[in-house]
Parts: C-alpha cells; structure tokens; sequence
C-alpha cells in the first residue's frame, strides 16, 4: 500500500474532511510494517477532535435469558445451553439499587438491557415504570436496549425519560446472515430509524472476533456511520461455552488496536467506547487502543461476562491523561 499518503488522510480529517470508503477498506492491506502509521494518524485525529472527557455508561441486566433468537455469540440465546441466569423483568427496587449504586460512582449514563426480540406490552409498561423513576430521581441521563422496537415504544420509552437508545448492527452487513438466522440487519436499521424518528440519540456498535475478516470490521464501521450514532461501543468476543463461537480464536492485541485506529479514523468525533471482552486485554494494549481512539466504557458486569471495576476505569482513564 505504497500509495497510501498518510500524512494526507490524516491532515484531511483534522481539517474537517472525510476518509473515503474506498480508502477506508484500502486501509485493510496495508503490511504489518506500517501499522504503526495507521496507529499514529488515528492518535492525531483522536488527540485533535477528543477532548480529556472519558464517557462512561452502566448498565443492569434486566431481564435474563430464553431468548428466541439464535444469534451464535449470545449466551442468552435459548438456542444453546450455556447456564446463563434466567429471570424476568427484575422489580424495582431493584432496578433502583442499580441506578443508584452507578450515580453514586459518578457515571454518567444508565440503561436497561433486556433480552428477548422485543419488550412489549405489560413487561414493556413495567420496564417504562422503573425508566420514570429513575428519570425523577435526576442525576444521570438514561438509556435503554430493549431490541427491535417500533415508533410507538420508542415514543414511550422517550416519554419516561429515555434519551439515547442501544441496538447494536454487532458485524457487517456481509457477515451477519452467518451469525444470526431470526432477524436481520435490516430489521436493526430499521429499530433505529424508528428510535431515531422519535427524537432518541443512537448508540450501535458491534463485536469484533467472531471470525469476520478485518475488510469486514471497516464494513462495520461504515455501515455505522452512513446511520450516524453518537456513540459506538465495540465488544471484543468472550467466547461463551454452550455457543457456536465457544472455540473462536482470539484476536491479537496489535488487530484490536488497528480496529480502534480505522474506526476512529472513520469516525472522528464519536464517543468510541470500550464495551465487552476488554477485560482479557492487557493494560498496555488498553492504553494503547485508548490513544488509537477510545474515549469511553461501559464499566462494570457486561450482561452475562464480566467487565471492569469502575475504580480500575477510573485508574485506566487517568493513566491515559483523560477524566473519568
């Protein structure tokens, strides 16, 4: 990739530009010898249009399990057998212990995640019920990731104090009918342009690890901007026993890092946060794919794997000259 002016692309962004999509997937091929340039051009970009704000979110695992779909990295899915907990909507109180527990650490966002294709009705009302009083308690602005939604609960979950809605596109657009079988992407698209209609910010990211191919991680990443979310969370792959995916390979922290580069390239002023399967990283390559791009986390237990400590995001963030 002799004619990949690095110098060019990176000054192009800083300066208000764009990266192509073509130059985004050349970006793929570069040999192993320039990876350091494509790491250094997205420290430039992250350094020009990143502020030293870490953004961090929690979230409280609110409904667990017996999902219909089949999505092969999930260990909720009711496909597979992997003892992940099952129960229903959890009850208020506890939903409040939660959302106190993570103002009371000073993070600055909050969502209900729940599995199933789609809350709805009695369930959805009760999910909205715990949303109000959250939302009256003040202090934290909150999320939700409830799956395939259409405008009317959107229109509800805005009304109960919902700022910024979850749904994840997970790979690309090339890659995800072998994963997933019960839904489709176009069917997240739509989810969010149903959120988005309704007045909800967009948070959609993806897992990377789950043998797609690097072309396909930049296919992401683009999909991803033509939707134009606020906030992209990328999850590594914890391969769950039980699942199709329980033997994947994992990827090298060199690959993890180049993701973080192309994407915050493609993406130059989202909040790109860490999410899943960060914690099998080491504390180099954290800081390491923190400069590449990453400004943000989701902290704490992440659904059925656990994350990071808030205390040792707080620490992470600090070590890499940014607030939490």
């Amino acid at each position: 990739m002799n004619d990949i002016d690095f110098n060019e692309i990176t000054e192009r962004i800083k300066s208000g530009g764009r990266l192509t999509d073509e130059e985004a997937l050349a970006l793929c091929d570069i040999a192993d010898e320039e990876l350091p340039l494509l790491w250094k051009a997205a420290e430039e970009v992250t350094s020009t249009f990143i502020g030293r704000r870490f953004d961090s979110c929690s979230i409280v695992n609110a409904r667990s399990g017996r999902c219909p779909e089949d999505c092969k990295w999930c260990a909720q899915s009711a496909h597979y057998s992997t003892g992940a907990g099952v129960y229903p909507l959890i009850d208020r109180e506890r939903c409040m212990a939660a959302g106190r527990r993570s103002r009371n650490h000073g993070i600055g966002r909050f969502s209900l995640v729940t599995s199933g294709r789609a809350m709805s009705g009695q369930e959805l009302e009760k999910a909205c019920g715990h949303i109000e009083a959250l939302h009256s308690e003040g202090g934290q602005k909150l999320c939700a990731s409830m799956g395939l939604l259409g405008r009317e609960e959107m229109r509800r979950l805005r009304e109960a104090g919902v700022t910024r809605y979850h749904c994840n596109l997970e790979t690309a657009p090339s890659y995800f009918p072998t994963l997933c079988s019960t839904h489709t992407l176009e069917q997240k698209l739509a989810t969010i342009e149903a959120a988005r209609s309704e007045g909800l910010e967009i948070c959609s990211g993806g897992i990377i690890g789950m043998g797609e191919s690097r072309r396909q991680r930049v296919e992401l990443a683009l999909t991803l901007r033509r939707i134009d979310p606020v906030s992209v969370p990328i999850n590594i792959l914890c391969p769950i026993p039980g699942t199709p995916l329980q033997d994947s390979a994992p990827l090298t922290e060199d690959e993890i890092v180049t993701t973080v580069a192309l994407f915050r390239l493609i993406h130059p002023r989202i909040t790109l946060r860490f999410a899943g399967g960060r914690a099998a990283l080491s504390r180099e390559a954290q800081l390491r794919a923190m400069r590449a791009g990453i400004n943000g986390a989701i902290t704490g237990d992440m659904l059925t794997t656990t994350g990071s400590t808030v205390e040792s995001d707080r620490q992470l963030a600090a070590d890499a000259g940014l607030e939490f």
